[in-house]
């Protein structure tokens, strides 16, 4: 699959649109770029769009001027805001520059700074405020090495940070043992912790290189899966619970039958725009999922699961079809020809009467009126 990687978004506050233009070309081949003309709209665009890493701005604005937005910056209680690089664009007044950096500026630049003096001085300021948003010592776990709960979920807000610019989606999936406390009672806790470290080695292995992994609660885990569809993910959900099924286990002498649940949720879908919903979403449905009897998937707030084949799963849209044939994922697909069959009916219709192909429109429709009859 084709990913695009999100580059690092740059909040450009100046009220002379030629101005903000001037500094766009200097860095636009590597950041995003937002740009507010006052202080005011640039207040509230920090507030509101959470993949906004670093701030270039104008000490003369309209409405709420630069020093002000600077102040209430660093004044603010979320730590995102409070910790964020501030570039102040130089003043010709030096006491000026002087308070603004007793006030929390990061740094100055002036209108005529080079290109590539302007990347270094950017670089170094986001490399240096990564730490303070996600410690590398603190991003995995140190027994699994997979990434703790606080780092995933900053991933997913990310992820869904850039799928709502760019008319995206993120789906997320919660894995759980089912009857996990009856198995680590009769067995102990260390047969779980190296289910845990199993599964976590066939997942390794199965995810696309933009999903990520990490802890959620207990021997739960958590994948977040940018640019992904909630069918897709639902099928490979549905793949994965079929696998740990059919997987035989021995503990000494005896054989163990395990099972595992998943909750699926999705950022269109669902209509999430919080990476704290999403995994309660998920969660959620995991639970309600091992409520029901577990070894299921459940990928919807009705409560519709998929217990044993992906063809209970909703059929997906004829684009989500496509996108899964793109992906390789036939089996997805097969399940829900006769009514994907019956979408593209009128298409054929159409193709037949426009280029006069002769195709056996009545006998297609009556073997696909069949095949939904017995699936049904």
């Amino acid at each position: 699959m084709s990913v695009t990687v999100p580059l690092p978004r740059i909040l450009i506050v100046d009220e002379s649109r030629m101005d903000r233009v001037t500094l766009i070309r200097k860095i636009r081949e590597f950041y995003e770029i937002r740009e507010e003309p006052n202080g005011e709209a640039a207040w509230q665009a920090l507030v509101l769009d959470q993949a906004i890493e670093l701030v270039i701005c104008a000490f003369h604005l309209p409405v709420l001027d630069g020093k002000a937005l600077l102040q209430r910056v660093r004044a603010s209680p979320l730590p995102r805001l409070a910790q964020m690089p501030v570039l102040m664009i130089a003043s010709e007044d030096e006491a000026e520059n002087k308070r603004a950096q007793t006030r929390g500026a990061s740094g100055f630049i002036t209108r005529a700074l080079g290109e590539v003096e302007l990347l270094a001085r950017i670089g170094a300021l986001l490399k240096e405020a990564q730490p303070k948003e996600s410690p590398e010592q603190e991003q995995r776990n140190p027994e699994t090495g997979i990434f703790t709960l606080k780092h995933i979920e900053w991933l997913t807000q990310r992820a869904i940070s850039y799928a709502m610019r760019h008319n995206g989606e993120v789906s997320l999936m919660v894995i759980g043992f089912d009857k996990a406390s009856a198995l680590s009672d009769e067995y102990g806790a260390d047969l779980i912790n190296r289910l845990q470290r199993r599964l976590i080695s066939v997942l390794s292995g199965k995810m696309h290189r933009e999903a990520s992994i990490g802890h959620h609660l207990g021997s739960q885990l958590l994948i977040v899966s940018p640019q992904t569809s909630v069918t897709a993910c639902e099928a490979f959900s549905n793949r994965l619970r079929e696998a740990i099924h059919a997987a035989s286990i021995t503990m000494g002498n005896r054989q163990i039958k395990l099972s595992i649940s998943i909750g699926v949720s999705n950022s269109q879908a669902d209509s999430a725009c919080s990476a704290r919903a999403l995994i309660e979403m998920a969660s959620t449905r995991l639970t309600n999922a091992q409520e029901a009897g577990g070894n299921r998937v459940l990928a919807n707030a009705a409560g519709a699961t998929a217990a044993t084949t992906s063809a209970q799963t909703p059929p997906p849209t004829l684009e989500q079809a496509l996108r899964l044939l793109r992906e390789g994922r036939e089996s997805a697909v097969t399940p829900h020809l006769p009514e994907l069959g019956k979408a593209l009916l009128p298409f054929l219709k159409l193709l037949d009467q426009t280029l006069a192909l002769q195709l056996p429109l009545a006998e297609i429709e009556k073997r696909l009126s069949a095949s939904s009859g017995a699936s049904d």
